[in-house]
């Protein structure tokens, strides 16, 4: 690590602690040169598939782009921004679960069908209608009959959970 004061090369770690719940390292640093101390975060990079679209094109999976989508259909909706980013994390978890360099957009779509549907039954019907092209009106009703038969987010909080958060599927 070069030091940011006069560019030395040696330097020691002073102190090392986890911060952002054990996903990052905070180094606090002395230069053996100047004696100047400065602060480091260390992250895992961790390599996301690429998403290869219906029409063949491939594109690096964004994180940004998949929020705004979650956060487009969630919008004046009443869900907790905790909740959404814990579904994020959720999908971010499963990409990075499957092991593959590449995975078909429509499976990401589908986790996002998935984590909307459990977090807001309008929003999930906001995002299908986009994602699944509907034309008209019948297809917006076979898509609120089915959500029929699944208890609603609500139902689902109410329930006591006999798994561990990240058993999720």
């Amino acid at each position: 690590m070069h030091c940011p004061f006069c560019g030395a090369e040696d330097t020691k770690v002073i102190d090392s602690r986890l911060t952002s719940e054990g996903a990052q390292v905070r180094r606090r640093r002395e230069c053996l040169t100047c004696n100047e101390r400065f602060t480091t975060f260390e992250t895992a990079e961790l390599v996301m598939p690429r998403l290869k679209k219906n029409d063949g094109r491939r594109e690096p999976f964004n994180e940004d782009k998949l929020r705004a989508g979650m956060l487009r259909a969630l919008e004046k909706r009443p869900v907790d921004s905790d909740e959404i980013e814990k579904s994020v994390n959720r999908i971010m978890k499963k990409l990075r679960a499957t092991g593959e360099r590449e995975i078909p957009s429509r499976m990401l779509g589908d986790w996002v069908m998935n984590e909307l549907r459990d977090l807001d039954q309008v929003a999930y019907v906001r995002f299908a209608s986009v994602y699944r092209s509907f034309e008209d009106v019948s297809a917006f009703q076979e898509e609120i009959d089915k959500l029929k038969s699944v208890p609603t987010p609500e139902e689902k909080r109410k329930q006591q959970s006999l798994l561990p958060e990240d058993g999720k599927s």
